[in-house]
């Protein structure tokens, strides 16, 4: 373990001093609440761990409360399908997928959440990827299932991959936006994240929030947070839509397609025999983990849009053609 955060409710240079002499991680973030104070000794960094220390008590507890901690796909996942394309590598620290003609492959979390800030880091299928899909997502089970999604269309060499993303609530889905990345996918990992509490569902992109699904019960639209999620992933052939709506075949022989993953982080509400981990107070159970009421404030707003001008390339709430009776009322809503 060589990753440190620690949260600090009343921090001097001092106490940061006795930090870093006394942990020797190659990475160490050091918060403090309300004002964070970060230092960075940054090299290849596989965990991640959080802790809510006083000063006062740091060395005398410095193991007091963990809220997050990311680290071994062996102990946070299943590998699901595949026949062992599927495979679970450097001890724990990366999971690839493969897709060749016979199969593909997935995987699947071990424990269910119900709410919370999950993250994971991709690196796509280089090359002509046209008419795979890797789709990484949360979902619940059932017939009125509900169901969070990022899905990473291929495309042909040189053309960029298309990021598809959904909201189902109660069974219901037909949210989609799609957009371009301002980056190559398939050229280093980049963070995926879904931010899920009870007000909104943010999808972010390396920090940068993409799509805000708001909470809009009021006025008749269901909300994902009665159902436990487990988190899937999957690389398939889905070359009758994926590329330009099919006309465009998976080529065979660049195959096997791989897709790689590391560094998950769920900071989140764990769903074990009928009850919430965080219990009934989750903001207490989760340290006031930000997440629980986050929301995205006047810079995040503003990247938002940034995106959505710049890269969005289908968002339903514009689809005259698809909804001619007037679009669903959530697209009404700021």
């Amino acid at each position: 373990m060589h990753c440190l955060t620690i949260v600090l409710t009343s921090p001097t240079n001092t106490v940061i001093n006795t930090i870093i002499n006394h942990f020797s991680y190659t990475y160490l973030s050091i918060q403090s609440l309300p004002i964070a104070e970060e230092l960075s000794l940054t090299r290849h960094c596989h965990c991640f761990l959080e802790m809510a220390l006083t000063s006062s008590y740091m060395l005398l507890f410095p193991l007091l409360v963990m809220v997050a901690f990311a680290g071994d796909f062996n102990k946070d996942f299943d590998l699901t399908w595949g026949d062992g394309r599927a495979k679970i590598l450097n001890n724990g620290e990366l999971l690839t997928l493969t897709l060749d003609q016979a199969s593909g492959s997935g995987f699947q979390s071990k424990n269910e959440y119900l709410f919370g800030k999950i993250d994971m880091q991709l690196k796509l299928v280089p090359g002509n990827s046209a008419g795979t899909v890797t789709a990484y997502y949360l979902s619940s089970k059932g017939s009125t299932w509900d169901e969070i999604d990022y899905e990473f269309l291929g495309n042909l060499s040189g053309d960029p991959y298309i990021l598809h993303t959904n909201v189902f609530s109660q069974g219901k889905g037909n949210r989609e936006q799609q957009f371009y990345l301002w980056f190559d996918p398939t050229a280093d990992f980049h963070t995926y994240s879904i931010t899920w509490n009870p007000q909104r569902i943010i999808f972010s992109v390396d920090g940068t929030p993409i799509r805000e699904f708001k909470n809009s019960e009021a006025i008749g639209v269901p909300f994902p947070k009665n159902q436990p999620m487990r988190i899937y992933s999957s690389l398939w052939n889905a070359d009758d839509w994926a590329t330009r709506g099919g006309l465009v075949k998976t080529d065979w022989t660049q195959a096997p397609f791989t897709a790689s993953y590391r560094n998950f982080n769920a900071q989140a509400c764990i769903w074990s025999s009928g009850a919430s981990s965080c219990g009934s107070s989750a903001s207490e159970s989760t340290g006031g983990s930000s997440w629980l009421s986050q929301e995205l404030d006047s810079a995040g707003q503003q990247r938002l849009k940034w995106v959505q001008r710049n890269y969005m390339i289908y968002n339903y709430c514009t689809d005259a053609k698809r909804f001619p009776q007037g679009f669903p009322p959530e697209c009404n809503i700021s």
